[in-house]
């Protein structure tokens, strides 16, 4: 098709959507308010809708009065037997698509993709982030060429005869794209889904380096490998030396910010657009609509009616949850969310600022619980205190406290960082930390996935702290008393870096 058809076609599409993008920022509550009771009407005659009667639900006061706040844990039977084949149970439609992710209890979680969730969320999603794109670049040449896509794997899982589907979220979506988008996305879909990293590595480096790539997508770590590869291939000293006409990183997924030099150094002295969107196995969420900005706009109409919890009641057992109507600037939240998938006032983890209320903006500040997911593996304190365990029992040693922070990507890969005080050191560190890295692994896929051959996340570097180091810091910080602990987890290196300036003392 001629490029000047695809972008007049483009054109109007593009117009067409922000008129409806306006209304829902005009009318946000009442855009809400219509989504809630479509989603419940929908899903009345479900297992899940008739245990809480859903038809008599006609307001958000009867709906948050009636179904009870649920996590993974409480949905997870529900989502094992549609996984066995059994429908309607949380959704009416047909669910076989599985969003593989880590979890907090499980080595893994396996969230429900259906076909509207497709549709109505992540595509949709993906539209409106090039359209969002364009409208803030007038001059954009983004139809002319590819856009780089990195995606996971996907696996079939069979039983009683019936057939389902799991795996990243990114390889469900590129595996039920529309064939009219395989014209401009790279690379293939079966090297895009390739499970084998290492020769999935070679292949995209390869069949990608001599395509017109004007955009990319995905996660930043996983970016900077193949970038080195591609350029490496082609000796060149940047990476706009190989794809001349690039324009625009879309990023989600982790905190882009240690990243920002690294990609400086790989791309060259042409000027690169960055828009961070915000999605998740669980559903699109929210789109960077502004230049110079890393807020997004929290999207209304893609099947998703959102709740909050405040703060102060992220650790009590009886939590306050409040709607889109009653949010304030600048508190942070806990993101509840309800889908056209069955995930019913679901408990995501995430937690969220709003930035504006007209439109309503929000930023991602964290995790309800400790974590680290500086290279996107997602690592809990329950990660990190069975695997220190573990290898504390095999080797006989005694830890009396531990944090631990990512070393973020230069040249090589990035790494955990361990400060480890001992009651009783290991005899062989090495075979410890050979220990505590395997057990990580068996416990989170995701970190095991990023730590395939070093490529992302390279061996654990552990420091032996002297006695009282802990202790020294706390008083330093004020913070002696039994009601203060060591945090176990940082996304950044604040704590890190204060204590090994202890240590160093």
């Amino acid at each position: 098709m001629p490029l000047k058809i695809i972008n007049s076609i483009a054109s109007w599409l593009i117009k067409k959507r922000l008129h409806e993008i306006e209304l829902f920022i005009k009318y946000p509550l009442e855009v809400q308010n219509e989504w809630l009771l479509k989603l419940v009407n929908t899903a009345a005659n479900t297992e899940f809708g008739k245990k809480y009667h859903f038809k008599d639900v006609n307001n958000y006061s009867s709906f948050s009065y009636q179904i009870p706040l649920q996590d993974y844990e409480t949905l997870k039977p529900y989502i094992e037997r549609h996984r066995q084949g059994e429908q309607n149970l949380l959704w009416p439609s047909e669910i076989k698509w599985f969003a593989k992710s880590s979890g907090t209890t499980d080595k893994s979680k396996f969230i429900p993709v259906s076909e509207q969730t497709l549709e109505e969320c992540h595509y949709n999603g993906g539209k409106d982030m090039i359209a969002l794109y364009i409208n803030n670049n007038e001059n954009s040449q983004i139809f002319t060429g590819k856009n780089l896509a990195l995606g996971g794997t996907w696996k079939t899982f069979e039983s009683n005869n019936y057939q389902s589907y799991y795996g990243d979220v990114s390889a469900i979506i590129i595996q039920n794209l529309p064939i009219w988008a395989e014209f401009f996305r790279a690379p293939q879909v079966e090297i895009a889904l390739m499970g084998e990293w290492e020769q999935k590595l070679e292949l995209l480096s390869e069949t990608t380096k001599d395509e017109n790539v004007v955009s990319i997508a995905g996660v930043p770590s996983w970016m900077l490998v193949l970038f080195k590869k591609i350029i490496q291939k082609k000796n060149a000293r940047y990476l706009t030396d190989v794809w001349h006409n690039l324009e625009v990183y879309f990023h989600g997924g982790i905190s882009f910010e240690p990243y920002k030099e690294s990609f400086h150094q790989v791309i060259g002295n042409k000027a690169l657009n960055f828009v961070q969107i915000y999605n998740a196995s669980e559903g699109f969420f929210a789109i960077q609509d502004k230049k110079n900005t890393s807020d997004m706009l929290l999207m209304l109409d893609y099947g998703i009616y959102y709740e909050f919890i405040p703060e102060e009641y992220f650790d009590k057992e009886e939590k306050m949850i409040i709607n889109l109507e009653s949010v304030e600037l600048n508190k942070t939240y806990a993101l509840v969310i309800s889908t056209t998938s069955g995930l019913w006032r679901y408990q995501i983890g995430d937690t969220i600022q709003f930035t504006s209320l007209n439109p309503y903006r929000i930023k991602i500040t964290g995790r309800t619980k400790h974590y680290i997911n500086a290279f996107g593996e997602e690592i809990m304190v329950l990660n990190t205190d069975q695997a220190i365990a573990e290898a504390c029992k095999i080797t006989n040693a005694i830890i009396k406290d531990y944090t631990v922070a990512p070393i973020y990507m230069s040249e090589k890969s990035g790494a955990h960082q361990w400060i480890v005080e001992f009651e009783k050191e290991p005899n062989d560190l090495n075979y410890f930390t050979y220990i505590l890295d395997n057990t990580l692994k068996e416990k989170n896929s995701d970190y095991e996935a990023k730590r395939y051959n070093n490529y992302v996340i390279s061996t654990p570097q552990i420091i032996v702290a002297p006695p009282n180091t802990f202790y020294k810091w706390l008083k330093k910080q004020n913070k002696l008393g039994v009601q203060n602990k060591i945090p176990r987890l940082s996304n950044d290196r604040k704590f890190m870096e204060e204590i090994i300036k202890i240590i160093n003392e």
